[in-house]
């Protein structure tokens, strides 16, 4: 049996399950704001992992995973700690909003300050209450801006045992990124923490596909850590693509977009994968991929000005 644990002042035994009110700091209306965290301490000796979603307050696709995760019979008796936090950006979630109200991106200012902006402060609280102490993180997004993401995981692959877990998680595509300045995974690694970014979905809708991607991947994680035990019976492992690098296609002109190139699909270079129109039909120019590679993400809104991103390619020229 392992010991108990203690969680934003929140002492929990083995074979607990608790949720906690991490408080955060009050709206000027003296509402008091809290980030919701549900703990599962389990009775036997293993890892602690956290998940967290809504750090960016629009993407809910991390919300729906965590909820249908904490209400799964198996993970009542997991081996270790999971700590799941369905909203950590508490603030930008009411308002569906990517932003905090300081109009900060979160997910850039970690490991944040106690004495700094709104935002940076509420980064060093889930950096105490959560991140300190774990072994693993797994941190779910979305697509934004009216911009879909294929299941795929963002990850620093040349570390062994996040290359593992990446592969683990098992979405059609891994990402080999550089943290970045301010990223939850930056300060997670360098807390120590394996981390994983799982993007999947859009903005401000459910998307099915994305939802049982990220739940399936979380779970298979759990498996491959042993917090779990493995399934007496298991499809066969996809062996995901791994890219190195990544680029987005951007309009050449204004006008009302027409996409033929689906998520998950393969595109050869200078392969036609849009148009875009004026709306007389006056004028119409081609889009072609400048490589050849996977469509990882794309533009779901039709209407682009030149220069807006509208397809996002994995590259596979290695």
């Amino acid at each position: 049996m392992q010991p108990a644990i203690t969680i934003a002042g929140t002492r929990i035994k083995p074979g607990q399950q608790v949720t906690l009110q991490v408080p955060v700091a009050r709206l000027y209306t003296h509402t008091q704001m809290a980030m919701p965290v549900h703990v599962i301490h389990g009775r036997r000796e293993g890892p602690r992992l956290f998940v967290c979603g809504a750090i960016h307050g629009d993407e809910i696709t991390g919300t729906e995973i965590i909820r249908r995760l904490i209400g799964m019979k198996k993970v009542r008796s997991l081996h270790g700690t999971l700590i799941a936090v369905p909203v950590v950006n508490v603030y930008a979630f009411v308002q569906h909003s990517r932003y905090s109200p300081d109009r900060r991106d979160l997910n850039r200012f970690f490991p944040g300050s106690e004495k700094g902006s709104l935002t940076s402060r509420l980064a060093d609280t889930f950096m105490e209450a959560i991140v300190k102490g774990s072994h693993y993180g797994i941190d779910l997004h979305a697509g934004s801006n009216h911009r879909a993401n294929l299941p795929q995981i963002r990850a620093d692959i040349e570390d062994p045992e996040t290359l593992r877990l990446a592969r683990a998680f098992q979405v059609p595509v891994v990402i080999n990124a550089a943290t970045r300045d301010g990223s939850l995974r930056q300060a997670a690694a360098e807390e120590g923490v394996c981390s994983l970014l799982y993007e999947g979905g859009e903005a401000l809708r459910s998307n099915e596909l994305a939802i049982r991607a990220g739940l399936r991947g979380v779970l298979a994680v759990m498996t491959a850590v042993g917090m779990l035990r493995a399934p007496r019976r298991s499809k066969p492992p996809i062996d995901p693509l791994i890219a190195d690098s990544t680029s987005w296609v951007r309009a050449p002109i204004s006008g009302i977009l027409h996409m033929t190139s689906l998520l998950g699909g393969r595109v050869a270079k200078n392969a036609r994968i849009g148009v875009i129109a004026d709306p007389f039909g006056a004028t119409e120019e081609d889009i072609r991929s400048p490589t050849s590679g996977m469509v990882i993400g794309r533009l779901n809104l039709p209407l682009v000005h030149q220069g807006d991103a509208v397809i996002h390619i994995a590259h596979l020229d290695r």
